[in-house]
């Protein structure tokens, strides 16, 4: 039996990843380099190399590189030590994803609107950081993964294999800051890029508010209705006349066709949104609108209050996406799965 789910995959998947691992070991070989003209390439290689495994490990979530299970979990736990989620279980994105999927809804466990509520010179601090374009609302829910099984009660069976992995992480991290301390201020940039770039695509693709029930029973009135979460999923793409920019991302922006075929791969999905949406670029979001959106409301999108912005949804919704008359939201990455 073939081990990869596709012979394409073998091409597609393949070159993804081999580029990734590229991209990651010259990206730190370079922020070692004595010669300071390499250092932003190697932030911005490093940090390439992180968002491409980042969208493998979607693709392990759904299952769509290898045939068996057990082989995306493994691919996907290893690609974690990559971005930097390996505090988590690749077993717990998946699951949150899934129940993304299936719920249509954006299923979460924290509450992080009361807590701002609760803490407001936090909330003050975090947006006057977002001012600066600093992601420091999603910095913090990384921040949180790394401590996921001590604030969050369901998983505390995971406690030593967090501390482990901490303990194994800090340490290395603590060498590289000791011996390179350019070194490790690029790691910290490309990880904050990371973070910049999964934010990014994730903030229009959905106008789901978000609920409390990812321990617990589906509460979504929409579950398992397809043509309510086409309606609420849209496309942000980033180049609708080149194919090659979208590959940045791994096509993520087709967003439309991926909730039409979640087992899809990324390498399938603009074909797949041709045949199902057609060619008429008013079906997506295109690039300088979200570049807008990003800059414009950057201070706004915690609780999504920007003055004077209508309240819209599904068709009205992208409709004023695509005339930058939205926020756009926080904290929805796949890679933090609370």
């Amino acid at each position: 039996m073939p081990l990869l789910k596709s012979p394409r995959g073998a091409r597609y998947q393949g070159g993804a990843l081999i580029y990734s691992m590229a991209a990651y070991a010259s990206g730190w070989a370079l922020l070692f380099s004595d010669a300071l003209i390499l250092w932003p390439v190697g932030v911005v290689l490093l940090a390439h190399g992180m968002v491409i495994a980042a969208y493998l490990i979607h693709e392990c979530a759904h299952n769509t590189i290898f045939r068996e299970n057990r082989h995306n979990t493994r691919l996907g736990s290893l690609l974690g030590w990559i971005t930097g989620s390996c505090y988590g279980r690749h077993l717990d994105v998946r699951y949150k994803h899934f129940r993304h999927h299936v719920d249509n809804d954006d299923v979460v466990h924290v509450d992080y609107e009361a807590w701002f509520r609760a803490h407001p010179r936090s909330y003050r601090l975090v947006t006057w950081l977002e001012s600066w374009y600093i992601p420091a609302h999603d910095i913090m829910m990384h921040a949180m993964l790394m401590l996921s099984s001590f604030v969050i009660v369901p998983r505390r069976n995971q406690r030593r294999r967090n501390v482990l992995i901490l303990v194994s992480r800090l340490s290395v991290l603590g060498a590289v800051a000791a011996m390179e301390p350019a070194a490790f201020i690029g790691y910290l940039v490309a990880q904050m890029l990371l973070i910049i770039v999964l934010r990014f695509m994730d903030s229009l693709q959905h106008d789901y508010p978000y609920h409390l029930t990812l321990f617990g029973e589906s509460t979504s009135p929409h579950k398992g209705d397809v043509r309510w979460e086409q309606e609420h999923t849209f496309s942000n793409i980033i180049s609708w006349r080149y194919a090659t920019p979208n590959w940045l991302v791994l096509n993520f922006g087709f967003h439309n066709a991926h909730h039409a075929k979640p087992t899809a791969p990324w390498y399938e999905l603009p074909r797949l949104h041709r045949e199902l949406f057609g060619n008429d670029p008013a079906n997506v979001i295109r690039l300088w609108p979200q570049l807008v959106i990003y800059h414009r409301h950057r201070r706004h999108r915690i609780f999504h209050d920007a003055p004077g912005l209508p309240r819209v949804e599904g068709r009205e919704y992208l409709r004023a996406a695509q005339q930058a008359l939205v926020t756009g939201g926080h904290a929805a990455s796949f890679l933090t799965p609370f």
